[in-house]
């Protein structure tokens, strides 16, 4: 939900109520009134927007409609209702260059830049990366047949906007199905490069967690422990350090699980966040002094590489019609070379005086 669809409350003047959101509350969860509760988990809507939904009896807990004072308990169902559907996003296929580095009539393989958007969502609607493969699709002559508003039919498995690097997209309804289960199944080869703060005592490991969206800030993923939450979802990453300059190292990441935000999140959670990843902590200085000489180093490569230090290096898959294994490799982007090289100078300048 946006602020825009709930400030038009009151617009549309129907009998017939619509589910827009839908929440089931964690077994652990304290007293919380509901206006809060919701605040919390919809983008930017406000609190007073909320009170309004709740004043005109729009949100339900247990199919009750309920006021903004309700306290939320554990394993509530709640559900946000309005008297008209929820918007539907428009797909429009855009002229915007991409990187195809492998193409033949069932996939794709992209190799995306960062700040590019890989699908469209609430506050970004266009510029994305199924926007250019619509374009790009149709003029090869070939109708995409869109099964959901959200991707097209398209997407296999996705990348953050601010991650550069690989991802492979079906063309038709067969490999999408073929490529998705290897990805459920966990069968394909995807290998990250990240720029971390910290140094590692050991020089390779395994994180195995479960990761669930934060019931403090739903713009951000956290770790759980098993059976703390329900909606969280078991994610392992393995990591093995590259090189050391001492303040940051650089990583190679292999996922045996694909979820949201999970490098960034992982690394997190074991004191090791990503250089310049604004969400999870890393844009501020985590190791080393704040001397000026040192503060102002870290702040050019902040402004050098403004998004968090991770790309999608390496993916394999089978293809989904010839059974062929497929590895295909990315260059590290110039922005996030150009940072290690300057780590790297910093680190041999100082150790020499």
């Amino acid at each position: 939900m946006t602020s825009d669809e709930l400030g038009e409350i009151g617009a549309e003047d129907s009998n017939e109520m619509y589910e827009h959101f839908h929440f089931n509350v964690d077994r652990g969860q304290s007293p919380l009134r509901i206006d809060k509760f919701v605040t919390s988990r919809i983008e930017n809507a406000s609190r007073n927007k909320i009170q309004a939904a709740a004043g005109a009896d729009f949100i339900w807990v247990n199919g009750e409609p309920v006021k903004s004072s309700y306290k939320v308990k554990p394993l509530d169902d709640i559900s946000i209702m309005m008297p008209y559907r929820r918007r539907g996003i428009e797909l429009v296929a855009e002229n915007i260059p991409i990187n195809v580095v492998y193409e033949d009539d069932d996939v794709i393989v992209i190799n995306k830049e960062a700040g590019m958007v890989v699908h469209p969502g609430h506050g970004n609607y266009n510029g994305t990366l199924v926007n250019a493969l619509l374009y790009h699709l149709e003029k090869q002559g070939k109708h995409v047949l869109i099964e959901d508003d959200e991707t097209g039919g398209l997407l296999v498995h996705r990348i953050d906007k601010n991650t550069s690097g690989l991802l492979v997209v079906a063309k038709n309804l067969e490999a999408n199905a073929k490529l998705s289960k290897q990805f459920f199944y966990h069968s394909t080869k995807r290998k990250y490069i990240a720029l971390v703060w910290g140094s590692f005592s050991e020089k390779e490991g395994t994180i195995d967690t479960f990761i669930g969206r934060s019931l403090q800030d739903r713009m951000k993923m956290t770790v759980f422990k098993e059976n703390e939450n329900e909606n969280a979802k078991h994610a392992v990453t393995h990591y093995k350090v590259v090189e050391e300059f001492d303040y940051v190292t650089l990583i190679e990441c292999r996922l045996e699980t694909g979820r949201t935000h999970q490098i960034r999140v992982h690394m997190s959670h074991i004191g090791h966040p990503l250089f310049s990843d604004e969400r999870y902590g890393g844009d501020r200085i985590l190791r080393g002094t704040t001397f000026s000489k040192y503060k102002q180093f870290v702040e050019n490569c902040f402004a050098i590489l403004p998004r968090q230090a991770l790309h999608a290096a390496i993916l394999g898959f089978k293809h989904p019609t010839t059974g062929k294994e497929m590895i295909f490799e990315s260059k590290i982007p110039d922005d996030m070379v150009t940072v290690i090289d300057r780590w790297r100078n910093y680190v041999k300048n100082r150790i020499e005086i």
